[in-house]
Formats: structure tokens, sequence, C-alpha cells
């Protein structure tokens, strides 16, 4: 995996977890909203959909820098739609850049022609 790949991925695994924390948290505003005169949707609204935009633009340039198939792409975006998805897409794209570090090391120290 080059460096390029692997920024991309953590910039999209950076973004995941605060993007699910912001759509958590747009759920309760939006619970709370209904149920008292508490109402932070608007902010919430756009925090979420900042962080939304940019999960979007990490996982089309991940998408494109990993060559990933359309099964792969479709559950990280998948993920980025559904609540607490991003903590799933952050733990799996952790474990899958731990595993290239793991199979570069690999390579270099003539272990495995991986």
């Amino acid at each position: 995996m080059d460096i390029k790949t692997a920024s991309a991925l953590r910039r999209l695994r950076l973004v995941s977890g605060p993007e699910a924390i912001s759509f958590l948290l747009l759920l309760v505003c939006s619970v709370l909203k209904r149920t008292t005169d508490f109402n932070a949707v608007p902010v919430m609204g756009a925090v979420h959909g900042f962080l939304f935009v940019l999960y979007a633009l990490f996982w089309a340039d991940a998408w494109n820098r990993a060559k990933w198939p359309l099964k792969t792409a479709a559950f990280y975006f998948l993920m980025s739609v559904l609540p607490a998805g991003g903590f799933f897409a952050e733990r799996r794209l952790k474990r899958e850049a731990e595993d290239a570090v793991i199979a570069s090391r690999a390579r270099t120290e003539g272990v495995v022609n991986a």
C-alpha cells in the first residue's frame, strides 16, 4: 500500500467516528425538539451535514485509491447512513490498516512474497 492510499484510508477512518457521534446527537436533538422546548437541530444538522460531506469525499477518495470492489465500497457508504455505523467502519478500517502494515513489514523482511 502506498502512502497516498494509506493517507486516504486514515482520513476516512478519522472522520467516521465524529460523523457517527454527530448522527447520534442529531437523533437525540430531534427527539428533544419534539418532547421539550430545546431545539438544537439546526446546529447539529449543520455539524452533521459538514461531517457527512467530509465522510463522502474521503470515502470516494479511499475507494479510488484503494481500488475497492463495489461490495466493499458499498459497505463503507452504508456505514455512513446507519446510526453508529461509523464506529464499525472505523474499527474495520483500523484493522485493514494494521494488516497492511504487517504485510508491508513481512515483504521488506523477505518473510513472505505478499
